[in-house]
């Protein structure tokens, strides 16, 4: 039994450092497509979450991307000076701002998103359609794991 522990931490520590390697990979590709247009990766960060979760305040972004408000405030500055954003004064509370994804931000998560899966599609055009299934059910399985942890 302790032979298999060595082995189950042995492979543990392949997939931490494979996964780290995937992770820095991602990173780098998705730097070298936003320099397309002109955003920085906090500043995608913040788009992704509006274009996934629709409208939210300062406050909920900041928690959502483990920012300081303060933080946050300036890069929803520059993305509102160069309009993908706009702040929307709530229709319940006008002491409420929230922050919503403009059709221009819309059109250019799409394009970077789109480049994404270009790059992902190219990456994983010797695998099989068997393959690829049982590789996007795992992730979904690891994902599920670590929201649970």
């Amino acid at each position: 039994m302790e032979f298999d522990d060595k082995v189950k931490q042995s492979v543990i520590k392949e997939i931490e450092k494979e996964s780290r390697y995937i992770c820095d990979i991602i990173k780098q590709m998705g730097r070298e497509i936003l320099h397309h247009y002109s955003i920085t990766p906090p500043q995608f960060a913040a788009m992704q979450w509006l274009f996934e979760d629709g409208e939210m305040t300062i406050g909920e972004l900041s928690s959502k991307m483990y920012l300081a408000c303060s933080t946050t405030t300036d890069l929803v500055d520059r993305l509102e000076k160069n309009q993908l954003v706009l702040r929307v004064k709530d229709a319940n509370d006008r002491r409420v701002v929230r922050i919503q994804l403009l059709d221009s931000g819309m059109q250019v998560m799409n394009e970077i998103l789109e480049e994404r899966r270009n790059y992902l599609q190219k990456v994983l055009n010797n695998f099989s359609y068997d393959e690829i299934s049982t590789f996007k059910m795992i992730l979904s399985k690891f994902h599920q794991g670590m929201l649970e942890e």
